[in-house]
């Protein structure tokens, strides 16, 4: 298996060697890959049962009910 330091750096070296029509075609696809990453993501995290009901009520809960983790953990 490859390095990503290793995929970069051959990234990079054909980056070089790109028209800027063709980095523009590059670019567009890289921001279509990471959109794909991110929504498949993001399904896998709404795929959890009760996960999106239990952020929304989070969010709802106020400060104050929060405490530091500063007073929770003193091994950190």
């Amino acid at each position: 298996m490859v390095s990503v330091a290793e995929l970069q750096r051959q990234l990079n070296d054909s980056l070089k060697q790109l028209s800027p029509e063709r980095l523009q075609v590059l670019a567009d696809f890289a921001a279509y890959l990471a959109n794909a990453e991110s929504e498949a993501a993001t399904q896998e995290l709404l795929a959890i049962p009760g996960l999106l009901e239990r952020v929304k009520q989070n969010q709802t809960t106020s400060k104050t009910q929060y405490s530091s983790w500063r007073t929770l953990r003193s091994d950190v």
